[in-house]
C-alpha cells in the first residue's frame, strides 16, 4: 500500500458512520461490526483504486451492506437485551418498514449521498425512490411521533450506543487486506501456470525436448504506459464562456445592457440571485465565474449568469440539482413558484422555473438551469411584474449559455431548438406529494410570509368542511398526512387557515372517495340549513379528478362564514384542500384553484398504498 497513513485515516474517520448505518439498517450489531471490518479488508485489498474514486466512503459503503445484510439473512431483528429505550423504540420501529423504505431512509439521513445517486444504490427509479423515502419518514416519523424533521435526531442515541465498542487497529485490517491480496495473486498465478501447461506443447519444437521461440515473429518494444490513466487537469471556466450584455439584450426586455461584474463570487457572502441559498450549488467545483449584467431606467430589470465546473459529470448532476431546488422551493419570503419547464435540446438536461416575489417591488423571476458534462450554468432574469420575457427568449437564452460552453474541456451535449415542456414542479417539501410554502400566494394586504406546521399523521382532517366530513383516517387508507399553513404574525381571526390532507387508497376505492364527497357537497345545502354550496370548478376523467366548491354557513343574523375547499386525486392518491379566509386576508376562486391544481401536480410524487 503506498500510502498506509491515508487509509488509516480514512478507516477511522468512516468505520463508525458505516457500523451506524448497517446497525439500522439490519437490527444486528455483531454482524454489522464484521461486515464493516470485512468491507474494510476488501478496501485495503483495493485501496489503489478506491482512492481514484470521487467517493471512497460510497465504495465500502455498499459491501458494507451487501455483508451486513447477507449476514443477518438468518436472523430476527435485533434481540439485544439491555438497551437504552430511546434506541429500542428507534430499532423497533424501523424493523417496521421494509428493506427498501428503510435504506433509503438511512441513507438519506446517514450519508451525503443525493437522492439520484441513493436510487442507484438500492437499484430504483429516483421518482420510486422519492415515494419510498416519503412513505419511510410518514410512517417512522408516526411510529416514533416525532416530526420528520427530528427524524435525524433519532440516530444520536444509536450513534453513542455503537461508539462504546471496539474496533480492530487499522494496522490489522491492512495486514488482512494485504493476505488477501497475496491470496488472490497467488491465485492467478496457479492458474496462470495451469494454462501454460496445458497449452505448452503449442510453442515446443518438434523433438519435444525444449521451448523454442526461433520460428516466431517478434514484435518492436513499444513505449512502457502507465496502468492507469493520468489524472485529468480540473475543468476552467474562462470569461468568454459567458454570456455578453448584447445577447442578454437581445432575449430580455429592457434598454442599455451592460456589464456590470465578472469575477469569481468569492467575496461578500456570494448570494448574487434571487432563492440562491448558498454561495456555490457545487462546494467542490474546481472553478465559478459570476456574471451581472444590469439595464438602464428605474425598476429596471437585472440579469445574473453563475457557470460552474465540477470535477465530474456526476458532481455537476448533483450541482445542477441543487441550483434548481433553489428555485422550484424558493426560500425567499413571499416567492410564489408560477409555471415548471423542461427545456429539452439544451445540454444534457435544462429546466425553466417561474416566479413571482411580491414584496416591494413585486417582481417575476425566470431561472434558468442546464448542465453540460461537468459544467452547469444558471440564468436568471428578474423584471418588474409584466415585463418579464417570454419563456421562449429565455429557453433561447439558456441554449446560448450552453452553446458558449460547448466544445470546451468537460462540455459534454451541445444545444439545438430548445423545446419547452410544462411538467410537475421539483418535490420540494418534508413530504414531497405535499404542497409547500412556495406554491401558495399572498393573501389581502397582508405582508407577512406562508409558514407550513410540521406534516403529522392524519388522525383528524381540518381541511373538509362542516358537508363532507372526509376521513382520512380509516384502516384503508394509507400515507396519511395533514399540514395546515399559517400567517404567523398577522392580525388574522384564529380560524384563518389552510390544510392540505393527503392519502392513498386502491384506485377504485380513491375514485369512490372522491365520488362520496361530491355527493355529499351535491347535497348539502338541502340537508343543511343557512348552508349554500357553490361548485366554482370540476375536471373528471378515468385515473384524475378535480372540484372545488365555495362553502357559505350562516353563523348568526349578522354573520356568516364563507370557504373555499377542493378535492383531487391522481389514480390513487388524493388529497383534500381547504382554506378559511379573513376579511383581511382573502384569496381569489381563481388563486385557489390555481392552488387545488398545484395539488393535483404535486401527487405524482405520491407513493401507491
Amino acid at each position: 500500500m503506498r500510502d498506509p497513513g491515508q487509509f488509516d485515516e480514512f478507516y477511522k474517520d468512516v468505520r463508525t458512520r458505516l457500523l451506524l448505518l448497517t446497525y439500522c439498517l439490519t437490527g444486528d450489531l455483531g454482524s454489522s461490526r464484521a461486515a464493516v471490518r470485512d468491507a474494510f479488508v476488501v478496501g485495503s485489498h483495493h485501496w489503489r483504486k478506491v482512492t481514484r474514486l470521487e467517493d471512497p466512503e460510497a465504495w465500502v459503503r455498499v459491501r458494507a451492506c451487501a455483508h451486513a445484510q447477507r449476514r443477518h439473512t438468518a436472523k430476527l431483528w435485533h434481540r439485544e437485551k439491555g438497551l437504552d429505550p430511546e434506541v429500542k423504540a428507534t430499532l423497533d420501529a424501523l424493523g417496521k418498514l421494509s428493506l427498501g423504505q428503510r435504506k433509503v431512509l438511512l441513507l438519506t439521513e446517514l450519508t451525503t449521498a443525493s437522492l439520484a445517486e441513493i436510487a442507484r444504490e438500492v437499484g430504483l427509479p429516483r421518482l420510486e425512490a422519492e415515494r419510498e423515502l416519503q412513505t419511510a419518514m410518514s410512517r417512522l416519523s408516526v411510529l416514533r411521533e416525532v416530526p420528520t424533521t427530528s427524524i435525524r435526531t433519532l440516530f444520536d442515541p444509536i450513534r453513542a450506543h455503537v461508539d462504546d465498542g471496539r474496533w480492530p487497529r487499522a494496522t490489522i485490517i491492512r495486514r488482512a487486506g494485504a493476505a488477501r491480496r497475496r491470496t488472490h495473486t497467488v491465485i492467478g498465478v496457479a492458474a496462470t501456470v495451469a494454462a501454460l501447461v496445458v497449452t505448452g506443447t503449442l510453442v515446443t519444437d518438434a523433438t519435444g525436448v525444449r521451448p523454442t521461440l526461433a520460428g516466431e515473429r517478434m514484435e518492436a518494444p513499444q513505449d512502457h504506459k502507465p496502468s492507469s490513466s493520468p489524472t485529468p487537469d480540473p475543468v476552467d471556466v474562462p470569461e468568454d464562456t459567458l454570456l455578453t450584455a448584447e445577447q442578454v439584450g437581445a432575449q430580455v426586455p429592457g434598454s442599455g445592457w451592460t456589464v456590470t461584474r465578472t469575477d469569481d463570487n468569492s467575496g461578500g457572502d456570494g448570494l448574487v440571485m434571487p432563492c440562491q441559498a448558498s454561495r456555490y450549488a457545487d462546494p467542490r467545483g474546481t472553478a465559478a465565474l459570476v456574471r451581472v449584467f444590469g439595464s438602464a431606467g428605474k425598476g429596471s430589470a437585472e440579469t445574473v449568469q453563475a457557470t460552474q465546473a465540477s470535477p465530474s459529470a456526476k458532481a455537476a448532476g448533483r450541482g445542477y440539482r441543487t441550483a434548481l431546488s433553489w428555485f422550484a422551493g424558493c426560500a425567499s419570503e413571499r416567492a410564489q413558484l408560477l409555471e415548471t419547464r423542461e427545456v429539452a435540446g439544451v445540454g444534457d438536461e435544462a429546466m425553466l422555473v417561474v416566479l413571482r416575489t411580491w414584496d416591494a417591488p413585486a417582481s417575476t423571476v425566470v431561472a434558468g438551469v442546464a448542465r453540460t458534462g461537468q459544467l452547469t450554468t444558471t440564468v436568471v432574469s428578474r423584471s418588474p411584474v409584466g415585463r418579464a420575457p417570454e419563456l421562449t427568449k429565455s429557453a433561447a437564452l439558456l441554449g446560448s449559455a450552453v452553446t458558449e460552453l460547448c466544445g470546451r474541456t468537460g462540455a459534454g451535449t451541445c444545444s439545438s431548438r430548445p423545446r419547452l415542456r410544462t411538467v410537475p414542479p421539483v418535490p420540494v417539501a418534508t413530504v414531497p406529494a405535499m404542497l409547500a410554502e412556495v406554491d401558495l400566494p399572498p393573501v389581502g394586504e397582508v405582508r407577512r410570509p406562508w409558514v407550513g406546521t410540521e406534516p403529522r399523521q392524519a388522525r383528524d382532517n381540518a381541511a373538509a368542511t362542516g358537508c363532507d366530513r372526509a376521513d382520512f383516517s380509516t384502516k384503508a387508507m394509507s400515507n396519511n398526512v395533514t399540514r395546515t399553513f399559517l400567517v404567523p404574525g398577522a392580525k388574522l381571526r384564529a380560524e384563518f387557515g389552510l390544510t392540505e390532507t393527503i392519502g392513498s387508497l386502491p384506485e377504485p376505492k380513491a375514485a369512490g372517495f372522491v365520488d362520496d364527497v361530491r355527493d355529499r357537497l351535491a347535497s348539502c345545502s338541502k340537508k343543511q340549513m343557512g348552508t349554500q354550496v357553490d361548485r366554482i370548478r370540476q375536471l373528471e376523467g378515468k385515473h384524475r379528478d378535480l372540484t372545488v366548491w365555495r362553502v357559505t354557513t350562516e353563523i348568526s343574523d349578522q354573520r356568516s362564514v364563507s370557504y373555499l375547499m377542493g378535492i383531487v386525486r391522481d389514480r390513487t392518491s388524493v388529497a383534500q384542500v381547504g382554506f378559511v379566509p379573513d376579511p383581511a386576508g382573502g384569496m381569489s376562486a381563481d388563486d385557489f384553484v390555481a392552488l387545488v391544481e398545484r395539488a393535483l401536480a404535486r401527487l405524482e410524487a405520491m407513493p401507491r398504498p
